[in-house]
């Protein structure tokens, strides 16, 4: 009966995400495999690993069939480790950075923070290797945005030849815009999140977070006298493991985000199977949905995600692909995203096993 009730509020939190009635759209770049970006997505997963020390990488190259080698790409990297305060506590310190670009501009935005985090134990469950935890975590750093408009052109830049209907773009004619610098100033980053998991047993557990991004709110102008605020990113997320059998059990996971008069939110579930054995091997598959805003149609179903995984006892592989089935999909047959992903965990030397949620 536990069990069912786990599954029943998992399902309820994802579908609520899913059907949430908000008509915006993502800015900050995001992955759809978020559950394997965690310091991307909320400082408070900072340490959220049975290990000592973690690695995580992550690829997504987007809209390639409309943009071709000027397609989206972003890439993301973090390192982090843990430390304990007494027996059930700890601390956690990383590092994560993000370089997204896109466009003929080459328009990208590059950002490192330095995060942290403190897990509090605040209650032990009645099996072996169960607690509750609740965490807060920050993020401080630097970050920039930049392009290169070189490679563009404007409308000042079309000329026709005279006594001919052959028209031209001239680049080395002025283009009439007051443009003067290619990037913004350095601008700080602070990041700052909440956690709270449940773990119930080894094979069931939840988990509810929350993060704002950007709360300083920084100008990101590339005018000297003109200022354009970064508006800040909430992040809502839930999600965990329901056992079906010894060896199979489904993981369940939402994430919701806004951003200024922008909104992203995706849902679904990974089914896993493992091999139970001493050397884990396990594989997962799964299906999710990413809705976003269609423009002046509102809110709707942006793509369909089909993910891929496989966990060799340390290391873990992650593959997954976007298929498009909003109004894009006409322009770009379908072919949405393509995405990759890496995490090593290193075993911990500690007697006692940090109690974490599998995400």
């Amino acid at each position: 009966m536990k069990i069912n009730s786990t599954l029943y509020a998992l399902l309820f939190l994802i579908g609520l995400g899913i059907l949430a009635p908000i008509t915006l759209s993502a800015q900050d770049a995001h992955f759809s495999q978020f559950y394997s970006s965690p310091l991307q997505m909320n400082p408070a997963l900072t340490g959220v690993f049975p290990g000592e020390y973690r690695f995580t990488a992550n690829y997504r190259t987007q809209n390639y069939a409309v943009l071709g080698n000027q397609a989206y790409k972003s890439i993301a990297a973090s390192f982090e480790g843990r430390r304990p305060v007494g027996r059930d506590d700890y601390y956690s310190l990383g590092i994560a950075i993000l370089r997204d670009q896109v466009g003929e501009s080459q328009f990208s935005q590059s950002r490192a923070v330095l995060s942290g985090s403190y897990l509090k134990h605040i209650g032990s469950g009645r099996s072996r290797g169960s607690g509750q935890f609740l965490i807060g975590g920050a993020q401080l750093g630097i970050a920039q945005w930049s392009y290169d408009w070189n490679d563009l052109w404007f409308t000042e830049q079309f000329e026709v030849m005279p006594g001919s209907q052959t028209a031209f773009i001239n680049f080395a004619s002025s283009n009439g815009e007051a443009l003067s610098m290619m990037e913004t100033d350095l601008f700080m980053e602070f990041n700052a999140g909440v956690l709270y998991y449940n773990v119930i047993d080894e094979d069931n557990s939840f988990y509810l977070g929350g993060a704002l991004h950007h709360l300083t709110e920084p100008n990101v102008s590339f005018l000297d006298d003109q200022s354009e605020m970064l508006h800040s990113r909430w992040v809502g997320q839930a999600g965990g493991q329901v056992s079906l059998t010894r060896e199979a059990s489904l993981l369940p996971a939402i994430a919701v985000m806004g951003q200024g008069p922008s909104f992203l939110g995706i849902g679904g579930m990974n089914l896993r199977y493992s091999n139970r054995d001493w050397r884990e091997v396990a594989i997962r598959a799964g299906l999710w949905g990413r809705v976003a805003n269609q423009g002046e149609s509102g809110m709707g179903l942006d793509a369909m995600v089909v993910s891929a995984i496989l966990e060799v006892e340390r290391w873990q592989f992650g593959l997954s692909y976007d298929v498009t089935v909003s109004d894009l999909s006409t322009a770009n047959n379908s072919r949405g995203a393509f995405e990759l992903s890496l995490i090593y965990v290193h075993p911990s030397k500690d007697r006692f096993k940090v109690i974490c949620p599998k995400f």
